[in-house]
C-alpha cells in the first residue's frame, strides 16, 4: 500500500516531517502539494478506487491511520474520502497545477509520465517562428501583475538583434498572501524549467536566470537539484531537447528588497547593483540585462508555456474569458476558513473564491473586506464581490489582480490602520528614485495620523482631502508601480470604510 505526504515547505512547517516518522518502515512517497492547506500534513493512500485522504494529520495520529487501512479507512475521525472528489479540489480546472499532489518533484520520470517535456519536443518540432505565434495567438498574458501579452514580448526580443540574450524569471515573490511561485518551484520545479528552455529556444536566448527570494531556502535547493538533472539528460546545455541550440541557466537568490519585484530593479540587482526602478524606454526586451534583449516573466507565465506548446493555442484560449484567457491561481489567505489554492479560469466571482471555495472568515465572523493583489492591492468590500476575476473587470472598478493573491479580513479590522500601513511599507520598500514615493508615503503615515488624531470632524475632513491629493500625486507620479498602487488600499478604505477614519460616507468621496 503506497502512502503520499507532501514535502511542501508549509506542509513541514505544519509538522509533515514528524508525520514522516511516524511512518518509517511503511511505503511512503513525499509528494508536492495539493494546495489544500487547511488540511495539510494531509495523507494521502492509493487504493484500488483511487488515493483516500486523512488530515489534518498529526505523528499522534500515524497509529489508528495504519489501524484503520486495515479495516474500515471511512470510519476514522480524519478521513476524508477520495481527495480528488472533495468539492474544493474536483470543481477546479488546473492547468498549470495538474500534478500537484501527485508527482515527486524531483522525480523525472514522474513528470515525463504527466507530460513533461512534451512542449519542449513539440517546440523543437515546429521551430522558434511558429513556437512565438504560438505563444502570441494563445493570449497569455504576464501573471505577475500587469498583464502585459506575453506573446508581444517574446516577438520583440525574438525580433532583436544581439550577440547575447537572456531569459530572466522574476520569482521575487513578495506579496502578502501569495504562494503559488513557491508552490510551483518546490513541487513542479522541471515545469518551470521546460517553459524557461522553450522560450531560450524560442527568441535565441542562450542563458537564464531564476531570480528567487531570499525567504525561498526550499525552492532554491529543489531548484538547483533539478537543474541539475535536467542538465544531465539533455535538457539544459548545448544541445536543449535535440534542437541544436545552446540554453542553460542558474538560481540567483535575492536579499529581501520588495523593490526588486519590479523587472527593471531585479535587473540591477542581477547586475550586482542596488535594485533602483530603471526609467523606460528602453525596455528591457530591447536592453535589459547587461543591456542586452532580455525577456523577463515571472513564475507562473512561464510555467504555463509548456502547457499551450503542448496542447495548442487555441486549447488554452477555451479557458477564460474576453481578453482574460487562460486560468489562473488564486491564492486565499488571512482570516480565511480554507486557505489554499485554487486554479480557475478567469471569470469566477471573488464570491465564489472567497465564500464558496474558502468557506469565509476562519472566525466566523461576516466578512468585511477581501485585498486582492498583493499589500498594495484594493480593499474590495462584499457589495463588490460578484466582479468576475477577470483583468478588465476588476480595472473597472479601480482594482487590479496583480499575482492572484486574495487576503480576506472579518468585521474586527481596522481600515484605518490598514492605510497607515500601506504608506509605511511603501515608505520602507521604496527604492528611493522618484520623490513621488519617496517623499509621498513618508508624508502619507504623517497625514493619516494627524487624520485620526484630529480632535473634530472639521479637522479629520481637512486631513482627508489632504491625503486624497497626496494618493493622486503618488497614483500618477511615481515611477514604478510601488508608488503607483500604494494609494490603492488607502483610498479605497478611505471609500468604503469611512467610518474607519472617523469620515461621513460622503466626505471620503470628496
Amino acid at each position: 500500500m503506497s502512502l503520499y505526504l507532501p514535502s511542501d515547505s508549509l506542509a513541514r512547517a505544519v509538522g509533515a516531517d514528524d508525520v514522516a516518522l511516524a511512518l518509517a518502515g511503511q511505503d511512503l512517497q513525499r509528494t508536492s502539494s495539493r494546495g489544500l492547506y487547511w488540511l495539510e500534513p494531509l495523507l494521502e493512500v492509493g487504493t484500488a478506487q483511487g488515493r483516500i485522504g486523512f488530515g489534518p494529520l498529526t505523528a499522534a495520529d500515524v497509529p489508528s491511520v495504519l489501524d484503520a487501512l486495515q479495516g474500515d479507512p471511512s470510519a476514522h475521525p480524519l478521513a476524508l474520502g477520495l481527495v480528488e472528489e472533495l468539492p474544493y479540489l474536483k470543481t477546479q480546472q488546473r492547468l498549470l497545477f495538474a500534478r500537484a499532489g501527485i508527482t515527486q518533484p524531483l522525480s523525472l520520470d514522474d513528470y515525463r509520465t504527466h507530460g513533461g517535456f512534451e512542449g519542449l519536443t513539440r517546440a523543437v518540432s515546429i521551430g522558434g517562428e511558429q513556437a512565438a505565434t504560438e505563444v502570441f495567438d494563445s493570449g497569455l498574458r504576464g501573471r505577475g501583475g500587469a498583464a502585459f501579452p506575453a506573446g508581444i514580448k517574446w516577438r520583440t526580443v525574438r525580433g532583436t538583434q544581439a550577440a547575447q540574450k537572456y531569459i530572466v524569471c522574476n520569482a521575487d515573490e513578495g506579496d502578502s498572501g501569495t504562494f503559488a511561485d513557491r508552490m510551483l518551484m518546490e513541487g513542479d520545479p522541471f515545469l518551470l524549467i521546460e517553459g524557461m528552455a522553450i522560450a531560450g529556444i524560442t527568441v535565441g536566448a542562450t542563458y537564464g536566470y531564476i531570480y528567487v527570494r531570499s525567504e525561498y531556502p526550499q525552492a532554491v535547493s529543489t531548484l538547483r537539484e533539478a537543474l541539475d538533472i535536467a542538465r544531465a539528460n539533455g535538457y539544459l546545455g548545448a544541445n536543449v531537447g535535440g534542437s541544436g541550440q545552446a540554453f542553460d541557466m542558474e538560481v540567483r537568490v535575492g536579499a529581501g528588497a520588495y523593490i526588486c519585484g519590479e523587472e527593471t530593479a531585479l535587473l540591477d540587482s542581477l547586475e550586482g547593483k542596488r535594485g533602483i526602478v530603471r526609467a523606460k524606454p528602453p525596455i528591457p526586451a530591447l536592453q535589459g540585462l547587461f543591456g542586452l534583449p532580455t525577456l523577463v516573466h515571472n513564475v507562473l507565465t512561464l510555467a504555463s508555456v509548456p502547457l499551450i506548446l503542448a496542447k495548442g493555442a487555441q486549447f488554452y484560449r477555451d479557458y477564460g474569458m474576453g481578453r482574460s484567457l487562460g486560468t489562473m491561481p488564486f491564492q486565499l489567505a488571512g482570516n480565511i476558513l480554507h486557505g489554499g489554492l485554487v486554479e480557475r479560469a478567469f471569470g469566477l466571482t471573488l464570491r465564489e473564491l472567497v465564500e464558496g471555495y474558502g468557506g469565509g472568515t476562519a472566525t466566523g465572523r461576516p466578512l468585511k473586506a477581501a485585498q486582492v493583489g498583493g499589500p498594495l492591492g484594493t480593499w474590495v468590500p462584499p457589495s463588490q464581490f460578484d466582479t468576475p476575476l477577470d483583468y478588465e473587470a476588476f480595472a473597472g472598478i479601480g482594482a487590479m489582480l496583480g499575482h492572484g493573491g486574495v487576503v480576506a479580513a472579518d468585521d474586527t479590522l481596522d481600515m484605518a490602520q490598514m492605510a497607515r500601513f500601506a504608506m509605511q511599507f511603501c515608505a520602507e520598500e521604496s527604492c528611493g528614485k522618484c520623490t513621488p514615493c519617496r517623499i509621498g508615503s513618508t508624508r502619507g503615515v504623517e497625514v493619516i495620523d494627524r487624520l485620526l488624531a484630529a480632535p473634530d470632524q472639521s479637522g479629520r475632513d481637512e486631513q482627508a482631502i489632504v491625503l486624497k491629493d497626496l494618493c493622486d500625486t503618488m497614483q500618477y507620479g511615481s515611477l514604478c508601480a510601488l508608488g503607483g498602487m500604494a494609494p490603492f488600499p488607502v483610498v479605497s478604505a478611505l471609500k468604503y470604510f469611512p467610518a474607519d477614519f472617523g469620515l461621513q460616507p460622503s466626505e471620503a468621496d470628496q
